[in-house]
């Protein structure tokens, strides 16, 4: 400022020397005039520097009242937020609590219509329940029915059971007796090679060969004559019986051009000779009898005069038995 002051001055001392006394004066008002013009703006611009001062210190103070404005904001904030989340659950709270005294409200209004509701509901259920039993006692009858028919069934179960224990006691009984028959009809031959045993509901007659045939012969012999016709004496009479008469040999190999050619041919010949004598003496009937061969194929052990046999099995007529058991 004072270099512009300086400077002021030697232009008007130059300016001075240069012109008229007239332009002179007009010129140092002028100055004058400028002098109480820059003493004002000099006044002005130190009270500028003064409000620049105090605005700087206003600012700086507006400053912290800002950043502690600014904390105090974000601390309401959160406080806010955190009051708007509990506004939110009173709201819902209060909805809640609304929405049920309106439930309230209207099943007041409508208590005694749902009161009749419930009554209407409750005689149908009743009735409901009424027909059930109705349906249950039904049912029930048929059950007893049903009960009853089954115990019927069971009854006559036990009946047919029954009858199947007396019929096979009778079986039983008659095969015992069947086999004391035959034994007392052929004791005079038990120590020639005859056995006579019960097993598995038949009587098995088994005659040796020896006391039967000659070696490799298929007829019967005197002896053995006798015994077979005192089987069919003593077996004329039973009519409840199926006769198999089997024909066995040894293991030994039996070929020959002539007949028998082979022990399946000696054995069925063999039986067929003892079924033949057996219905030309006596009054058998030949519709119980038949006649096989076994062969070599069903040896009584390693004795070879033992299996060489004829085997007379009885076996009783069990048709009663089955009708009771498919019955």
């Amino acid at each position: 400022m004072k270099k512009s002051l300086l400077s002021i001055g030697i232009a008007t001392l130059l300016f001075v020397g240069c012109v008229p006394a007239r332009k002179y004066e007009d010129l140092k008002a002028k100055n004058e005039q400028c002098q109480k013009e820059l003493a004002k703006f000099q006044t002005e611009n130190e009270q500028f520097k003064t409000e620049n001062t105090e605005l700087s210190q206003m600012l700086a103070t507006k400053k912290s009242e800002l950043v502690t404005a600014n904390e105090e904001m974000e601390g309401a904030k959160r406080k806010f937020l955190e009051k708007e989340q509990q506004y939110d659950k009173l709201k819902q709270l209060h909805d809640d609590i609304l929405l049920r005294y309106d439930r309230l409200l209207a099943n007041s209004s409508i208590e005694n219509k749902t009161l009749s509701s419930k009554l209407d509901k409750s005689q149908k259920e009743l009735q409901d329940k009424e027909d059930q039993l109705n349906i249950l006692g039904k049912s029930l009858n048929e059950l007893k029915v049903t009960l009853e028919n089954k115990q019927n069934a069971l009854e006559l179960r036990e009946q047919r059971v029954k009858e199947l224990e007396e019929l096979i006691a009778e079986k039983d009984a008659a095969v015992n007796a069947l086999k004391d028959k035959v034994s007392k009809a052929l004791l005079a031959f038990e120590n020639k090679g005859l056995t006579v045993i019960q097993k598995n509901g038949k009587v098995y007659v088994s005659l040796e060969a020896k006391l039967l045939f000659a070696s490799g012969s298929t007829k019967v012999g005197t002896e053995g004559k006798v015994a077979v016709i005192q089987l069919a004496k003593a077996l004329e009479t039973e009519a409840e019986l199926e006769i198999i008469v089997e024909g066995h040999t040894d293991s030994d190999d039996l070929k020959s051009a002539s007949h028998p050619k082979n022990n399946w041919e000696l054995s069925v010949l063999r039986a067929t000779s003892v079924v033949e004598i057996m219905t030309a003496n006596s009054t058998i009937n030949p519709k119980i009898l038949s006649a096989a061969g076994r062969s070599k194929y069903n040896p009584l052990g390693e004795e070879k005069a033992a299996n060489r046999r004829i085997e007379v099995i009885l076996t009783p007529n069990l048709d009663k038995l089955f009708d009771i058991i498919s019955n």
